[in-house]
C-alpha cells in the first residue's frame, strides 16, 4: 500500500496525473492549516498550494540523475536567499509542502497523504490545546519617569495589587537623561483591571507616558 506507484526509470501517464493530483490536493491542504486561527497573506497560501505539485515535478524530471540534482539544489538555494524571511510557522509549512512534493514526485503518494493526515491532527491538537501560546495576560509594560525619582521599588505595590508577576528588564534614558524609560514584563491578575492600573501608574510617575501591549514575539529565523 505504501510503495511507489512509479516502477522504473519511466513516468506513465497514468501516475503523473495521480501524482499531481495528490500534490494539489495535499498542498491545499497546507494552506488550510496555515489559514486556520493565524494570520495569512493570500500570495502565501496560493504559493503553499502549489509548491507540492512544483517540488514533485522538479524531483520527476530529475529521476535519479546526480547532476540534475546538485543543480536543483543549487537553483532552490538561490531562491531561498532571494526571498523575505517568514514567521516560523510559514517556513514549517514550506518544508511539509516541500516534504510532500517529495514524497508525491517520487510516487510514494500513499506516504505523503498518511504523513499529512498525522501532521494536520496533531498540529490541530496543538492549536486547540494552547500548546505555546504562554500566558494570555502576559503585557510589555513601558514607564516614562522624570530623573528625579529613584524606580528601584518605585511600583511594587501596585505591582503586588495588579499582577502576577513583574520583572524589569530594562532602563533607558531619555529627553537628554532628564528621564528614564522603564520596561518590564508583566502578567496581570486581571485584564478587566488595566486601565485602574495604568491610572494608578500615572500618579505615580507624574502623568508621562505609559505604553502597555502585548509582548512583541520575533518568528522570523
Amino acid at each position: 500500500m505504501l510503495n511507489s506507484i512509479i516502477t522504473g526509470s519511466e513516468i506513465t501517464v497514468s501516475a503523473f496525473f495521480i501524482c499531481t493530483a495528490v500534490s494539489l490536493l495535499l498542498g491545499i491542504g497546507a494552506a488550510l492549516m496555515s489559514m486556520y486561527k493565524s494570520k495569512y497573506s493570500r500570495s502565501f497560501v496560493l504559493t503553499l498550494a502549489l509548491l507540492p505539485a512544483t517540488v514533485q515535478i522538479v524531483i520527476m524530471m530529475v529521476n535519479g540523475n546526480i547532476g540534475a540534482g546538485v543543480a536543483v539544489a543549487g537553483a532552490f538555494g538561490l531562491i531561498r536567499f532571494r526571498s523575505a524571511p517568514g514567521s516560523a510557522r510559514e517556513i514549517g509549512l514550506v518544508f511539509l509542502a516541500t516534504a510532500i512534493g517529495l514524497a508525491t514526485g517520487m510516487g510514494y503518494v500513499a506516504i505523503a497523504a498518511v504523513f499529512f493526515v498525522i501532521i494536520a491532527i496533531f498540529a490541530l491538537i496543538l492549536t486547540v490545546t494552547g500548546f505555546g501560546a504562554g500566558g494570555a495576560d502576559e503585557r510589555e509594560l513601558k514607564i516614562t519617569i522624570p530623573e528625579t525619582l529613584d524606580y528601584d521599588g518605585l511600583f511594587d505595590d501596585l505591582f503586588a495589587q495588579y499582577t502576577r508577576s513583574a520583572e524589569l528588564e530594562r532602563v533607558k534614558t531619555a529627553n537628554m537623561g532628564t528621564l528614564y524609560e522603564l520596561s518590564y514584563k508583566i502578567v496581570l491578575r486581571d485584564a478587566h483591571t488595566t486601565k485602574a492600573f495604568l491610572d494608578a501608574l500615572r500618579t505615580r510617575n507624574g502623568n508621562l507616558n505609559i505604553v502597555c501591549g502585548k509582548p512583541v514575539t520575533k518568528e522570523t529565523l
